[in-house]
């Protein structure tokens, strides 16, 4: 092939120009979204894939950043760093374990009491059953005809539950034999990891996404202290209503019910059924499991109206469409494992979200209605009586 003429009367200069000037090939829209969607689909084939690594990691991750300003703290007072990192890590076990004694204590005493509940349930059911046939005609099933269905669908179940049982019991044992190593190395190393993310950024930006990475790290901490505040304090007042009320197993009902009021709508509806059936069936008087549950929408009301804002304020807001959202798809990837870290995990999103202006927009959809601006309020609403008001919105309709 020849080389292309060029004439002789135009200078090289130009003709450079020429072909710098020539626009670059973009991707047409389909093409750049359908690679979009690929490496989406390749990530979450990933994470699926690689649970058994990344759950620990991320369990000890988000333990990490709350024990952090502990181990900061005593570092400050001139204690080694192993030594410090020890201390915490052993108070973090301590904690744990201490909650796991309060829960067991409360399960086995409720397991001990499930014969009579159950023998209490199956009264109520007759119950039922005829004032049903009396209102509506409908046909009485008898309980030895309800057990033997139980038991056949238990059976059918059982080999799934036990292998299910014995992989998730795997599943803990090396999850909490790995976290605290986890955690350990996490921060150790967090200076040479942060040298590390810096060998990715030019030398004039290190200070910029030094700033952003401890206003990151702020909030987060912010955040996780905060949320296990809130979760305290709810379990306080839900513990010192139901022991008012005489219940049994507050403790654990409220502990119970203050973990699930972090998902929104769903989990003080979970929270408060369950203690309400049990106190119904144990003690038979509607009234005082309608006390349970109001004792529980109290508590909440206070919680979302009150605790939360004092506490957590403006800080990270997740509004609850992307928390339900966030809680399924968890739990789709990871199982349980994967709605526990959901909500945390959208929180530290939205938190690296707002901090780059390119993802931002994604920040402000995950977060509350308070985040954006406000809604503008029509001046002549205020001139309008009560009869006015109405009035138009009569007329909108």
């Amino acid at each position: 092939m020849f080389p292309p003429l060029i004439n002789r009367g135009t200078p090289r200069a130009h003709i450079t120009q020429q072909s710098a000037a020539t626009p670059e090939a973009k991707l047409a829209p389909v093409v750049h979204y359908t690679f979009l969607l690929i490496g989406l689909s390749l990530l979450v084939f990933v994470l699926h894939k690689l649970d058994g690594i990344l759950l620990p990691l991320l369990f000890a991750a988000l333990l990490a950043t709350l024990l952090l300003p502990l181990v900061s703290r005593l570092e400050q007072w001139r204690w080694p760093r192993i030594l410090a990192i020890l201390v915490a890590v052993l108070l973090l076990v301590g904690g744990i374990a201490g909650l796991i004694a309060l829960f067991g204590s409360q399960i086995l005493d409720l397991r001990a009491e499930l014969p009579l509940l159950k023998q209490k349930l199956l009264v109520f059911f007759d119950q039922g059953q005829q004032w049903l046939h009396n209102r509506f005609g409908t046909e009485v099933m008898s309980k030895d005809e309800l057990i033997n269905t139980s038991v056949k669908s238990a059976k059918k179940s059982a080999g799934g539950f036990v292998g299910t049982t014995l992989s998730m019991t795997a599943g803990v044992l090396s999850v909490l034999t790995l976290v605290p190593i986890y955690i350990f190395c996490l921060l150790y190393y967090r200076d040479h990891m942060r040298q590390f993310m810096f060998r990715f950024v030019a030398p004039d930006k290190r200070t910029t996404v030094l700033h952003m990475m401890d206003s990151i790290q702020t909030v987060v901490q912010a955040y996780i202290q905060g949320l296990l505040t809130v979760i305290v304090i709810v379990s306080v007042l839900n513990a010192a209503g139901l022991l008012l009320l005489g219940v049994k197993f507050a403790v654990f009902f409220a502990i119970f019910a203050s973990v699930l009021a972090v998902i929104p709508y769903i989990g003080i509806m979970v929270g408060a059924t369950i203690p309400a059936l049990v106190t119904l069936v144990e003690t038979g008087s509607p009234s005082k499991a309608a006390g349970v549950v109001g004792v529980f929408c109290v508590v909440q009301f206070l919680e979302g109206n009150f605790i939360t804002p004092l506490i957590t304020g403006s800080k990270v807001s997740i509004n609850p469409m992307a928390a339900i959202v966030a809680l399924i798809l968890g739990g789709e990837l990871w199982g349980t494992a994967g709605m526990i870290l959901s909500i945390p995990l959208v929180a530290v999103l939205k938190v690296v979200f707002d901090a780059n202006k390119t993802t931002e927009p994604w920040g402000f959809l995950l977060g509350g209605v308070t985040d954006g601006e406000e809604t503008t309020k029509d001046k002549s609403d205020d001139k309008l009586s009560f009869m006015g008001k109405a009035w138009r919105m009569i007329k909108r309709m």
